[in-house]
């Protein structure tokens, strides 16, 4: 019974690391953890509401990833995104995700891309309510299943990687004047050209919404910084 007792703190432990460090990762992708300010964890732990551990275990978790980086008797400092490393993270999910795309075109099932539809139309509804923290996982969620399609799981959780390294700094700046909708829309338009079996078009579609991220993520970042 103790070790029944003790796995099942352990799992609950581990459950409420995973959703502390989810919530880290959307205020960092949000840009409401500033690149280059230190946050302790016993700061952190009191606004979401949660004792420092699982903070502490999550934001270590965070700098195993290249996110924050330990600062000795302060805590974190979360770690800045040069204009060089957005445009090298940028070319590489470009060399992934545009000839993914075309695959998954040409091999996917319909119902296996109409089954993305609720998602793609989840990021649309997310940007119009300018809900941050639901656009962000919904357009991840897009994005992974839709590579998923191809079959490559490492594939899958490399393009995961970048995703998490170029955090969308100045993303609350966008949301805030409207800007994020007609990219949420690309994800619909992206679906019905992969439905129409059309692969030039669809491989045009990604490589423009990734262009369109990138310009959106160079102006939000502009603008945050006049701000501040």
């Amino acid at each position: 019974m103790g070790e029944l007792k003790h796995r099942s703190l352990a799992t609950v432990q581990h459950r409420l690391r995973d959703q502390v460090a989810h919530q880290l990762r959307a205020a960092l992708i949000a840009g409401e953890l500033r690149p280059g300010a230190v946050y302790s964890a016993p700061g952190l732990a009191a606004d979401f509401g949660v004792s420092a551990t699982p903070v502490r275990e999550a934001m270590l978790d965070l700098a195993r990833e290249g996110l924050v980086e330990p600062v000795r008797n302060k805590g974190f400092r979360i770690t800045e995104v040069s204009e060089r490393d957005l445009d090298q993270y940028t070319e590489i999910r470009a060399l992934i995700e545009v000839p993914v795309v075309g695959r998954v075109t040409r091999t996917a099932t319909r119902a296996q891309l109409e089954a993305l539809r609720p998602i793609a139309l989840e990021i649309v509804d997310a940007a119009a309510a300018h809900d941050l923290v639901g656009y962000l996982e919904a357009d991840r969620r897009f994005h992974l299943e839709l590579l998923g399609l191809n079959g490559n799981d490492r594939l899958v959780e490399t393009v995961s990687d970048l995703r998490k390294r170029s955090r969308l700094y100045g993303l609350t700046w966008l949301d805030e004047h409207d800007q994020l909708l007609p990219s949420a829309e690309e994800h619909v338009e992206l679906l019905d050209v992969m439905l129409a079996g059309d692969v030039e078009a669809a491989e045009a579609c990604m490589t423009r919404h990734l262009g369109h991220v990138r310009s959106l993520w160079a102006q939000g970042r502009e603008e945050a910084a006049r701000a501040l």
